[in-house]
Formats: C-alpha cells, structure tokens, sequence
C-alpha cells in the first residue's frame, strides 16, 4: 500500500499521527512544508522507482512555508482523485468552507481525537482504493456500463451482432438504455462509418411523421416550400434507430413495412421511387405481442423487426450495477457543471442500491445530478438522499416489481434478458438467417417456433436457479434477519457473555466476507468492491478473522 503523506511544521503533530498510524499497519511518510510535498510528487512524477505517491495527504493550513489550501489546489491539479485531509487550529466557518470548495476530502480542526482522526484517515484509504478500481475498469471511458450476468448477456450479444446489419428488436422499460444499445449495435457494426439517426416515432404528431420519416417534395402540402431529405435518407449508409415504435400510427405502419420489405419508398407528394440502404434498429417498452393481438400494431410489421430481439434488463434486475453506475454519473455530473465531483458514503450507497428505480437507469442518473448540485457536503451521506428515495421501504418494493415483471400480462416466455430471439418469419432478401454461434442453444419452448437461450456448459438449455426466482429467498422470515440479531444478542446478554459487540461483530463480518468471496468465486478484489470496501480493507480482515484457509472462504 501507497503511505500515508503528513504534512505539518508541528514535529509533535507529524509524531503522534505517525505512530498511531504505524499501530494501524498504515505506512506514513512525513513533510514539515508544501514545497517539499510538491518536489517528492514531482520526482514520483519523473518516474523515481524508489518512492511512491500518497494514498492519502494529510495537511495542515497554516505553514511557515505555505498555505494548505494552495497545496490542495496544486495538489488537485496534479492528481484530481487523491483524498486530501486539512488540518487546522483556526476552527472558523471561511477554512471548512475553503477547504471543501478547493475539493478537500474532510476537514480536521485542532485538536482532534486521535482515535477519530485515524478513522477519518482510513476512511480516507479506502475511498482512494475504491477510486482506483474504478480507474482500472474504466481507463476508457466505456459506452455502456455493467457487471450484472444480464447485462454482460447484452454485450456479448452485441459482440456476437458485429458482423451483421440484420434488423434488431430492443425491448425494455422506460429510461433502461435502449439508445446506448442501439447506438452500440451501430458503433460496432460495418456501418459503424454511416450516419446512426435516431427518432422518436411517440415524440412527434402523426401529421408530421409521414414527412419526417421519409421527407416530402415542394408543394406536397401547405408549407412545403422547398424539397426535405427524410430521417431515411439522411441515415443512408448508416443505421435509423426507430424509438418506441410501438406508438407508431397504424397507418404508418404500412409505409414502413413497405420500405423494409422493398429496400425503396416515396417522399411525400413524390413520383419518384427512393432507395434505402439503412440498417433499422427499433426499440420500445410495450409487449408488441400484446398489440398485434389487441390489433395496434401489425403484425407482418412485428415480424418484419423482430429478426433478433434483444431484452434490455430493468435496474432493479441488476442492483449489482448502481454502485459503478452511480460514481460515474457523479463525476459526469460535475463535468457538466464544472464543479469538482462528490463522494458517496457507503450507507448512502447500500440505500440506493435497496431503491427500486421505477425510472430505471435515467432515474439514477436524474438523481445523481441532483445530488451534485444540491448535497451541502463534499461526501453524499444517507440523509442527502431525496424524499424518493429514503421514503421508500427497502426491500419491499423491489419484490413487488419483481411480482408485477413476472405477471405482466402478455408477456414472452421466450423473450430471455440479454439473448438473441429469433423470428418467426420469414426472412427477406436483406434478412438472411442468421449463423447463430456456439453458446446459444435451442429450447424448443415458447409460443412461437422455438425460443434461444445460452447454453449451459453441458450443453443443455440454461435454467434459471429457484434461488432467483423467488424475492427474499433465504431469508429467515418476511421480517428480515435482524429479528434473528436481535435474538441472539439478548441470548448473549442473558448468559452474561461480556464484548458482545465484539463477538457479533466477527460473526457478521466473517459470514459477510466468506458469502461474497463464494459470489466471486475467491476473487477478492472483486469481492471487496460489491461489499463496498477497500481491497486492504478485505485482505486485513480475512487475515483477523482467521479466514485465510479456503476450506473457510467457502471457494
């Protein structure tokens, strides 16, 4: 681990922090001046093999040989994600505010309570070792984002669909991401140098979607004054993205089945027969199946589009995915405001990740922007959450949810998150069969001519574990577990067990640790970033809680 870096002209202050540090396994190295800090990071800088930046930097304001504020500032510049700690006897409203506007991590007046101090430190640790995660699984800042087994399903799909300019069906909820799916699917497709033209087909009035779709000649109607190129035409070469095509007009529908089918249409008002060579992604939130039998929506149209569907995941199936989700909504949010990004404390983040975002990932990334502009702190804590968030009642809605996706009416059993569903069809000259790849399988179920979902290793269909199925499994009841805590707490007190605290403590952290290193199949870094910790943080409790032996990690 990188050391802790303190910076004091006070020998005492740089004395006591050191050793209570060294107590703690922390390694610390020590400045009595910002101008010493500023050449030790210019020689890490410089490539000097035999020092290491700061984990942490520990500062007081006030210094013979400069200001802790315009250390922090330089300091900022030169690495933005480096928790900075400032120190200062002046306990005075314009230092805290100072110190938080040049990005401080916390603010320490003197004199502090060493035990706290040192907390504070390690708090500070950990964060940075959470930032650098981050920074290793986004080095580049990806499209899209997600660890969930559902949403790694899409990206292999949109792997596996590279090659292809086959038509593609994304279904999903509201604000789950379709558009970053299709401009995906365009990004890494040979049309990929095309132009990739969205529209929304609910967005706008159906007098104007005819003329938008596929544009219209002059004089065609009462302000047509010059000729307009339609969204086909300006997607030529490249791919139209149809949004929540399940709204479109029936009308309208005719017109284009017509063009999918014949690869040519008419301008509005038009003799003259255009031809279309443009990929078509749709998308939409509603069961089309359900408005083909309601009679909304046609269905030769329906199966026109439906040559490979591919199932978008609501949030709330991939809570795994809020804590990346949201530190990377938290700095775009700064970004965009040009403001330096906030933290997220653990116990907000663990309250998130209970919410079940019926706005999906759009709900998110809203409420990360609002926490930007109005959390008062530097670090977002548990009651800076907005009112939709801390009125909801944890757990209970995301069981709910998951009853009303599983009893939707009219919904595909065929339809599998993240896989590739083919048509029924039959396909047209530019919609040739599809060579479906080794890891997808046929079932042989489903409600039309048979279902693909991947294949198990053994070769058979995949199954969804019980385990899943069901919200709240293994739990001991409907009220949770503290009930059972609580039992067994007034069953140690009862018995007169002294340190209880203690005692329960390594029990939690201990089934805590060895269930999440099972869930990662003994991959501790990962392991530490679900549970929302550092990866030292992991490895010295493995190591205090004698869980070193793998018969005892359960992997």
């Amino acid at each position: 681990m990188k050391p802790i870096w303190i910076v004091d002209d006070d020998p005492s202050i740089r004395f006591v922090l050191e050793k209570a540090l060294a107590r703690e396994n922390l390694p610390t190295r020590s400045f009595t001046h910002p101008r010493e800090v500023l050449d030790a990071l210019a020689d890490v800088a410089a490539g000097d093999s035999a020092r290491q930046g700061p984990q942490v930097l520990v500062s007081d304001i006030r210094m013979p040989g400069g200001s802790g504020l315009q250390l922090l500032e330089q300091v900022r510049q030169q690495q933005p994600g480096l928790p900075v700690i400032i120190m200062t006897a002046y306990s005075d409203l314009d230092s805290a505010v100072s110190a938080f506007q040049r990005g401080a991590f916390e603010y320490l007046p003197k004199p502090f309570d060493l035990p706290k101090a040192v907390e504070l430190i390690r708090r500070a640790v950990e964060e940075s070792q959470r930032e650098e995660v981050t920074e290793e699984r986004q080095t580049a800042t990806p499209e899209m984002l997600g660890q969930a087994p559902a949403m790694q399903d899409v990206f292999r799909a949109i792997g596996r669909l590279s090659q292809s300019q086959v038509t593609v069906l994304i279904t999903g909820e509201s604000g789950s991401g379709k558009e970053l799916v299709a401009r995906a699917l365009h990004k890494h497709s040979p049309v990929a140098e095309g132009p990739f033209v969205a529209i929304n087909t609910a967005a706008i009035p159906k007098d104007l979607l005819e003329s938008e779709l596929f544009g219209h000649e002059r004089g065609a109607f009462t302000g047509a004054q010059t000729q307009r190129r339609g969204r086909f035409e300006q997607a030529e070469g490249g791919t139209l993205f149809l949004d929540e095509i399940g709204d479109m007009p029936f009308d309208l529908q005719t017109r284009l089945l017509r063009v999918l089918s014949d690869g040519q249409f008419y301008r509005v008002g038009g003799h003259a027969a255009v031809k279309a060579h443009v990929r078509v992604i749709a998308a939409t939130h509603q069961n089309l199946e359900q408005r083909v039998k309601d009679g909304a929506f046609r269905e030769d149209l329906f199966h026109r589009l439906n040559v490979i569907r591919l199932r978008l995941p609501a949030l709330r199936e991939r809570h795994e995915d809020v804590p990346m989700l949201t530190r990377h909504f938290l700095q775009q949010s700064a970004r965009q405001l040009g403001v330096e990004p906030k933290r997220i404390s653990d116990a907000a983040l663990a309250r998130l990740g209970q919410f079940a975002f019926p706005g999906n990932v759009r709900q998110l990334e809203n409420i990360c922007h609002w926490l930007t502009v109005m959390a008062p702190a530097q670090v977002i804590s548990l009651q800076d959450l907005p009112p939709e968030v801390l009125d909801s009642a944890p757990g209970a809605e995301q069981a709910a949810a998951g009853v009303e996706a599983r009893e939707a009416p009219g919904a595909s059993s065929e339809t599998v998150d993240g896989a590739m569903v083919p048509s029924t069809a039959a396909t047209s000259r530019d919609e040739r069969p599809v060579a479906w790849p080794p890891g997808l399988t046929a079932t042989g179920h489903g409600t039309g001519s048979g279902g693909f979902v991947p294949a198990s290793p053994s070769g058979s269909a995949a199954a969804m574990p019980p385990a899943a199925m069901a919200p709240g499994a293994g739990m001991t009841d409907a009220a949770g577990w503290e009930p059972a805590l609580e039992a067994e707490a007034q069953k140690l007190l009862a018995a007169g067990q002294t340190e209880v605290w203690d005692v329960l403590t390594r029990r939690f952290e201990s089934r805590l640790i060895r269930t999440a290193l099972a869930a990662t199949h003994g991959r501790r870094m990962e392991a530490a970033q679900r549970l929302g910790i550092g990866r030292n943080t992991i490895t010295r409790k493995i190591q205090e809680l004698g869980l070193d032996a793998a018969e005892d990690l359960g992997v």
